[in-house]
C-alpha cells in the first residue's frame, strides 16, 4: 500500500496543528509529530491535541524522537534518527502493535533498521531540503533505485519511505520505481491550498497500481 506520511513543521502561516489538519482534511492518513526545538512539555500538549484529530480522521500518529512522549499519549508509535534510542529499546517499551520508523541513507543502514525491527525506513534525502539540517548526499532517483534494487536483491521486505525536497512532479517517477512512501512536509505547508495538494500528492502516488 503506497503511503503519504505528513511531517508536522512551524512555518509563517501555519502552526504544527494547523498543518496537520489541513494535511488530513486533503487525505492523508499518516502523521508525524516533528518539532525539534520546542520543549517536551509543549511536544507533549501539541501530541495531545493531535490525536484525537488524527482519530477523526482514522489516521496514524507518529512522535519524532520522543518515546516517552509516544507511550504517555498512547500515540501509534514513533520514528527515530540514528542518534536517537535504539529501535530494540523503543520496541521493548513501546510493544509489538507500535509503528516504529528508521531513519537512514545507506544499504547498510536499512539492513541495521530492518534486522533490529523496523516496520519501515525514512530513507533520504531526496534533495536539498529548508526543513531538515546537516543534510547527508542527496540520493535522487538514482539513489533510490540502486537501494531498491539491492533490499530486493538481499530479500529485505522494508517498506522504504522517501523523504527530502520531493515535489508534485517528482511523484511519480518515484512511484514507478518502487518506493512504498513519501514523507512530505515543506512542499504542502508552502502550496497556496495545502489540503488540494495532499490531495494531488495522494492521487499521483497511487495512481495505475
Amino acid at each position: 500500500m503506497k503511503t503519504l506520511q505528513f511531517i508536522t513543521n512551524r512555518t509563517n502561516r501555519f502552526d504544527e496543528i494547523e498543518g496537520a489538519r489541513l494535511a488530513l482534511e486533503g487525505g492523508c492518513r499518516y502523521i508525524q509529530l516533528r518539532a525539534k526545538n520546542c520543549p517536551l512539555d509543549e511536544i507533549e500538549q501539541m501530541a495531545l491535541l493531535l490525536l484525537p484529530l488524527c482519530h477523526r480522521y482514522q489516521a496514524k500518529l507518529i512522535i519524532n524522537d520522543h518515546v516517552a512522549i509516544a507511550r504517555s499519549v498512547k500515540a501509534d508509535g514513533v520514528h527515530l534518527g540514528l542518534s536517537d534510542m535504539s529501535i530494540a529499546e523503543a520496541r521493548r517499551i513501546l510493544g509489538p502493535k507500535a509503528i516504529i520508523g528508521g531513519t537512514a541513507h545507506t544499504f547498510e543502514e536499512i539492513k541495521k533498521v530492518y534486522k533490529a525491527g523496523a516496520n519501515y525506513a525514512g530513507v533520504g534525502p531526496f534533495r536539498f531540503t529548508k526543513t531538515k539540517k546537516d543534510l547527508r548526499p542527496f540520493l535522487g532517483l538514482e539513489g533510490y533505485s540502486t537501494l531498491l534494487t539491492l533490499l530486493h536483491i538481499a530479500h529485505i521486505p522494508l517498506p522504504i519511505f522517501a523523504i527530502g525536497g520531493i515535489t508534485l512532479k517528482d511523484v511519480p517517477s518515484l512511484r514507478d520505481i518502487g518506493v512504498s512512501g513519501l514523507a512530505i512536509s515543506g512542499s504542502l505547508l508552502q502550496a497556496k491550498d495545502p489540503r488540494m495538494e495532499t490531495k494531488q500528492f495522494i492521487q499521483a502516488f497511487t495512481t495505475n497500481l
